[in-house]
């Protein structure tokens, strides 16, 4: 079911959470919310759901302007970062309860009950309780209980964050997999920007209450169209240096890289991500700092040297290993950087 967003703003007194939002769902698509905690990610997707009321703007669910529209009537299922299962019923209880407040009958209930556990693997354990399950299979349940109502939208809050790393990991590969064969439009709400690229059909990142990007993961991250899109999006997150751009070239008192742009600009943020750095001992560089941290993570080693104030991470291979506080030299890719102006933080393009 394709979910429009018309102009639509929320304000809390005097904060406004949520500024002239403007975005379209497509039918059958995942779209993540993307943004810090305050962002207006999850009051957008309350508002859609029907928990919070827009002071402007319109809200569509297919043809339909919801914006009066009761949650119950609106067709759309949510699923909250906590579990927010009935502690006193079983599995297949809390699964079916959705079909038994809507009057399904007891032999149709069952059938949809035993066909969603096994959509999200849970047919053996439909006897037990909340508290003989470990986190993810609570999570899978409280999926399973939005699944069996078979609704036009699914609204996602942070589902996974409750969960550790390794199985959060696991539940977002089963998460894209059942989406992806169920084929209902997805809004899913995170701060986690690595969730969301791993995630999302398409991106849409907001910051203050305000849609600053939205695209697929690939052109949010190698096309951000400003300064707060290009540092939030990346693990590790882009470095930056402020500087000049004369006849072309870069220029700071620590560096100089040559032909990153056009002309002349007084003011601008140097931003390259840490993959488009190297550390060299000989020929070209354009940085000499210290080196501050070394971080092997498994596939590869996460390197921070400093420079002044400013910290650079560099993204290295496993086998890269350096004694700490020693001096290094850092090369940068020209063709990979990203210019922003300092003042508003937009983009500059050359092209």
């Amino acid at each position: 079911m394709l979910v429009r967003l018309k102009n639509v703003s929320k304000r809390f007194g005097d904060v406004v959470a949520v500024n002239q939002l403007n975005l379209e769902i497509n039918q059958g698509e995942f779209l993540v919310l993307l943004g810090p905690s305050g962002c207006g990610k999850t009051t957008a997707l309350r508002m859609i759901a029907g928990l919070e009321t827009a002071d402007e703007g319109d809200i569509f669910i297919g043809e339909s302007r919801v914006n009066e529209v009761l949650p119950k009537y609106r067709d759309v299922a949510m699923v909250f970062q906590s579990y927010a299962l009935y502690p006193h019923m079983t599995v297949a209880q809390n699964i079916g309860y959705p079909l038994k407040l809507r009057g399904v009958k007891n032999t149709e209930r069952q059938e949809a009950i035993l066909k969603t556990a096994e959509q999200v693997r849970l047919q053996g354990f439909l006897d037990r309780y909340p508290k003989q399950l470990s986190g993810g299979q609570r999570q899978r349940v409280a999926l399973a209980r939005a699944i069996v109502r078979r609704p036009q939208v699914f609204l996602m809050d942070e589902p996974l964050s409750n969960l550790d790393a390794k199985l959060r990991g696991k539940m977002r590969a089963e998460l894209k997999h059942l989406q992806h064969e169920l084929a209902v439009t997805t809004i899913y709400v995170t701060h986690d920007q690595i969730e969301a690229m791993t995630l999302a059909e398409r991106i849409a990142i907001m910051n203050q209450g305000v849609l600053q990007q939205v695209g697929t993961p690939k052109s949010v991250y190698n096309d951000p169209g400003n300064i707060f899109v290009a540092g939030f999006i990346g693990s590790p997150s882009m470095n930056f240096l402020n500087g000049e751009l004369i006849d072309g070239d870069f220029i700071t008192e620590k560096c100089r890289i040559q032909k990153v742009g056009k002309g002349s600009h007084g003011d601008v943020i140097l931003g390259v991500r840490p993959e488009d750095m190297k550390m060299v001992v000989s020929g070209q560089s354009h940085l000499e700092a210290i080196l501050y941290s070394v971080e092997l993570t498994g596939d590869q080693t996460i390197v921070t040297a400093k420079l002044g104030d400013d910290y650079f991470t560099v993204r290295e291979d496993k086998e890269y290993e350096e004694a700490i506080d020693q001096h290094v030299k850092i090369w940068v890719d020209a063709s990979k950087v990203f210019l922003f102006e300092s003042s508003t933080g937009k983009r500059i393009r050359f092209n």
